[in-house]
């Protein structure tokens, strides 16, 4: 029988991330990755109320992201991270978790109602923080992309298709572990220069075409025999991702192979745990957004013309790996046919 202590504690977590995403907010890292200060010189620095500036710091020393000597806080290593002047920082997926904090208060309401409340206007990105944002995913996700290629053999292919592909984490990674692959990068037009830097700092820009369109409205760059769908089912209902499954299927060489990166939920839908909760993240965040189970991501991709589709890797954090593949020219194949699961 569980102790009350620790339901209690999981019930009273939410203190901790607020305090957390309130000091981020207003990047106190910032400062004290510069110089120590006490609270009231802090709080004075920022035009702060000092009470409320020291209590949240001490909390912050508890938890190990300050130090605190002679009355006078200093970011720890661990807490450097969420200063918006580290050269790595992580400040910019905490301020998206400070709006998905106001989406996350609606889910009561979404549970009775079953359909998320009406979203301010305004409440999207701006250019500047999506750059922010896109630049905090890739030095998260650096190494588990690093992971994910080192771990499924790319080395039989020519040319990888990214499609929504961001800076390039996971286009990187793959051409890192592979030598002779080349890619094509497909995302928005705003995107595209971030790839470029990123990609020219890699030493990487010449094995790399970049592709500016919209993968909901545009067909998919052709010519590639490897395509990768990174993170990107998740935000989709099943109508949307079944015609991203024919763009790619369209666009890939016969023969050519579909990767597609997500939580991969088992057929209760309750592990990996992370998707279950992600799922709640889309139910409050989007219209159509679920975490999906490989037999909903496989008749997905049988209807789209795939076929061999198997669950290659099993994943607890978004780590997921279906694989699926277009049938090589004059190769028939039986859409009613499920695939078979490989692990």
């Amino acid at each position: 029988m569980a102790d009350y202590r620790d339901v209690m504690s999981v019930g009273m977590d939410f203190m901790r991330s607020r305090i957390i995403l309130t000091a981020a907010e207003l990047d106190f890292w910032g400062c004290l990755r510069e110089r120590a200060y006490t609270g009231e010189e802090l709080a004075e620095r920022l035009g702060l109320d000092p009470r409320g500036t020291s209590r949240v710091l001490d909390c912050l020393v508890g938890f190990g992201l300050l130090e605190k000597e002679g009355g006078r806080y200093r970011a720890t290593d661990q807490g450097a991270r969420y200063a918006s002047n580290h050269p790595e920082s992580v400040r910019p997926m905490l301020l998206h978790m400070i709006r998905l904090w106001d989406n996350w208060t609606s889910l009561t309401e979404i549970v009775r109602r079953g359909t998320p409340p009406e979203r301010k206007p305004g409440t999207g990105m701006s250019e500047e923080s999506r750059r922010a944002f896109i630049g905090a995913m890739h030095a998260i996700g650096r190494d588990l992309s690093a992971d994910v290629a080192g771990g499924y053999d790319a080395g039989r292919y020519r040319k990888l298709l990214d499609i929504g592909g961001a800076s390039g984490t996971y286009t990187i990674a793959f051409l890192k572990k592979n030598p002779g692959l080349k890619a094509i990068l497909f995302d928005l037009d705003s995107v595209i220069p971030m790839a470029r830097e990123r990609l020219s700092a890699e030493g990487l820009l010449d094995r790399v075409e970049l592709v500016a369109g919209d993968f909901y409205r545009d067909e998919l760059p052709r010519g590639c025999d490897f395509a990768l769908l990174s993170a990107i089912i998740h935000q989709n209902g099943d109508e949307e991702n079944l015609e991203l499954y024919r763009k790619v299927f369209r666009a890939l060489e016969p023969g050519g192979t579909l990767l597609i990166r997500d939580h991969i939920m088992d057929e209760t839908r309750t592990k990996p745990p992370a998707g279950a909760v992600f799922a709640i993240n889309m139910l409050v965040n989007t219209s159509d957004g679920d975490t999906f189970t490989f037999e909903e991501v496989e008749a997905g991709l049988v209807e789209a013309g795939f076929t061999d589709v198997a669950l290659v890797r099993r994943g607890e954090r978004m780590d997921g790996l279906v694989e699926a593949r277009k049938p090589a020219r004059g190769k028939t194949h039986d859409v009613t046919t499920p695939g078979t699961r490989r692990q």
